[in-house]
């Protein structure tokens, strides 16, 4: 496969679920939006705290087994041996049914001792053990969409999550204005019934050869998948942990008005990237696994990677954080303005999160488990540590500011970890726009806080002008004027002289 050619299939996954995540971004908006003005500030604080705890028991429960499974199906699919595949996704099915039962069985059982922890009281005793039924029902959904992302089917994961955005959004809004702050884990647990259909519907269509296999040899078949799949429980585990430990912290240091502010301002800055790390998730990291002999290949196609997201992602984040306080007023209410400040120093972090996330995937790919696992969880224990620092002196933006600092770090990191593992380097053209990306970004923090209102949104609306012609600049040449992409690119008005400049390092 030519460079050119490899750049085209990136940014085909990436324009398909781009295209989804351009409806799935407005209704996530739309969510948002009721959410600050049915439920308020004290029920964003509320909702941020039950996902924290869902994704502390989603992630235990899961043991990792769905990620690990895409890596070995994906190998399997790559050698056409259709019937050890339908083997191995029966198994995965099969014990993710098991798992999320456990799952729910230990949320119900810790639910009034997790909402003392969480709360001060039992009043929330019944909406977590709720949760567990979420947590089984996310399980199950997992097993279908292994059958999906194992064989890279783009466009049904597409489907999928454009249905289940609409579905869960409707969901919500309705219990939201029936049952106020009470109808947030009712909302979640209609909304994963919903999607596990869903899913269901559409992965049932991809046909497989019928094969049978024991229970037993199931949980041997998936017992070998263990070993990745732990370290990735693990990493998921500490993650959700932090999340929860962070939501704790803000809670008893500031209050839940405050973990509210919090919770708006990293949502709104994940909204705009996160169609990126999706598609990464959907496409990229099946690709990486199948050249994983290759260390060549796979260096190539980190830097592709690398690059497509700074290209997809860096405007987007130079108007975030330019138009922070108008963001914040918007899609949430004027309560919850001083988010404004937070909403600018996740948006920095976020260059990291494009930046270090192909980096991270090269050792899962290679099925260093161990290695993953002892990674996040240095920088998982940073990361907390960091924040209890960060709140205790600088407040709650302290909280945000170590995010961009997290990430300034744990890019540095798997880095040196890649290129010790495939000898991997920057290729000039990534390095080009690392630095101008990185430039760009830095200068429009600095002109958002320190220059008057009118004049730095005018400097930042020239620097946002110049982000985007890097990137079109950037697409262009990546997939060559006759791709139907590029086209549409040249039928914006403006666009078409750009031609005309020859960015060397581009």
């Amino acid at each position: 496969m030519t460079h050119k050619s490899s750049y085209r299939v990136i940014l085909h996954s990436s324009s398909i679920t781009g295209g989804v995540a351009f409806f799935t971004l407005i209704l996530s908006m739309v969510r948002t939006k009721f959410a600050a003005v049915l439920i308020g500030l004290y029920g964003v604080g509320v909702l941020s705290s039950f996902t924290a705890i869902q994704g502390i028991a989603g992630a235990a429960a899961s043991l990792g087994i769905q990620s690990s499974a895409v890596r070995d199906i994906a190998a399997l699919v790559a050698k056409n041996d259709l019937e050890e595949v339908a083997r191995a996704i029966k198994s995965v099915r099969r014990v993710s049914c098991l798992t999320g039962c456990f799952g729910m069985v230990i949320v119900a059982i810790m639910s009034s001792t997790v909402s003392l922890w969480t709360f001060g009281s039992t009043k929330y005793q019944w909406d977590i053990c709720a949760l567990g039924i979420v947590i089984l029902l996310s399980n199950l959904q997992g097993g279908q969409m292994v059958v999906l992302q194992s064989m890279r089917r783009i466009k049904d994961l597409a489907i999928m999550q454009l249905c289940g955005s609409l579905v869960g959004t409707l969901i919500t809004i309705g219990c939201y204005f029936w049952l106020g702050v009470r109808g947030i884990v009712p909302a979640l647990v209609v909304t994963g019934g919903f999607q596990l259909l869903i899913s269901w519907w559409i992965a049932k269509k991809i046909e497989l050869p019928i094969v049978r296999i024991g229970w037993m040899e199931s949980l041997c078949l998936v017992g070998g998948m263990l070993n990745l799949g732990l370290a990735i429980m693990g990493s998921g585990l500490l993650g959700s942990v932090v999340t929860y430990a962070t939501n704790v912290i803000i809670l008893q240091e500031i209050g839940l008005s405050a973990l509210g502010i919090y919770a708006a301002a990293f949502t709104l800055s994940g909204i705009l990237i996160n169609f990126i790390l999706n598609s990464m998730a959907v496409d990229y990291y099946p690709r990486l696994s199948e050249v994983a002999n290759d260390c060549l290949a796979m260096n190539r196609l980190v830097n592709e990677q690398t690059e497509i997201n700074l290209l997809l992602g860096v405007p987007g984040l130079i108007f975030t954080i330019a138009l922070a306080s108008f963001a914040i007023n918007i899609f949430y209410t004027l309560e919850f303005s001083s988010a404004a400040n937070l909403l600018q120093w996740f948006s920095l972090g976020c260059l990291g999160r494009l930046i270090s996330w192909p980096l991270g995937f090269v050792m899962l790919a290679l099925g260093k488990g161990k290695l993953f696992l002892i990674t996040e969880a240095c920088a998982h224990s940073l990361n907390l540590l960091l924040i209890y620092f960060g709140i205790t002196l600088y407040g709650l933006e302290g909280a945000s500011i170590v995010f961009f600092i997290l990430y300034l770090a744990y890019t540095v990191i798997v880095f040196l970890i890649a290129k010790n593992l495939t000898n991997f380097s920057w290729t000039i053209s990534s390095k080009y726009l690392l630095t101008s990306s990185s430039i760009l970004l830095i200068i429009t923090f600095c002109a958002a806080r320190l220059l008057p209102t009118p004049i730095g949104l005018a400097f930042n609306f020239l620097l946002a002008i110049v982000g985007f012609a890097i990137s079109i600049r950037g697409l262009l040449k990546r997939l060559g004027r006759t791709h139907r992409i590029s086209k549409i690119l040249l039928a914006i008005p403006g666009v078409y002289w750009l031609k005309a400049f020859n960015f060397k390092h581009l």
